[in-house]
């Protein structure tokens, strides 16, 4: 396995434990209501939360250029075996 599996593997056993730990309810209050929520789902909500917006913020961007549009392509055809002066070269 390597190093990147295995940070994985623990830090999802780590979460999982932290949340079967906190499973008394909180009180939030609402701008309307006070609503009574398990830690469990408040700690998973927001651990999704941040993975979303980690996954996000680090994809690479995409970038355009005007000249990629106007570039021409140019084919250079392929050197299947070397010059002769190469081989002279070589040997």
């Amino acid at each position: 396995m390597t190093a990147k599996t295995v940070f994985i593997i623990l830090f999802t056993a780590i979460i999982t434990i932290f949340l079967v730990i906190n499973t008394d309810a909180v009180e939030f209050n609402f701008l309307v209501d006070k609503v009574n929520i398990s830690k469990l789902v408040v700690i998973g909500v927001c651990t999704l939360i941040g993975f979303v917006l980690g996954f996000i913020a680090g994809k690479p961007k995409r970038t355009y250029s005007s000249y990629d549009d106007h570039a021409e392509v140019v084919e250079v055809p392929a050197k299947s075996a070397l010059s002769d002066e190469d081989k002279d070269y070589i040997s």
